[in-house]
């Protein structure tokens, strides 16, 4: 899947699969992390948000099944 680098003090880089609707994120630690059944105005208000560490947090993180890549 490809990523875009974002702006973040916590997330390197953010990708989308809008048919498998699977969110992956590369984190500054350096994990790699696939949420699962996440749809696209979620991704989208990520990307859109000014702090991606903090809605990941809060919209993102406890919502979605996940996994490491």
């Amino acid at each position: 899947m490809l990523r875009s680098v974002v702006s973040s003090s916590s997330l390197t880089s953010v990708g989308y699969d809008r048919g498998a609707r699977l969110l992956e994120i590369e984190f500054r630690h350096g994990g790699v992390y696939r949420y699962h059944d996440v749809p696209s105005n979620v991704f989208e208000e990520l990307m859109r948000s000014p702090s991606k560490g903090r809605f990941f947090n809060e919209r993102v993180r406890d919502s979605y099944r996940s996994r490491e890549v």
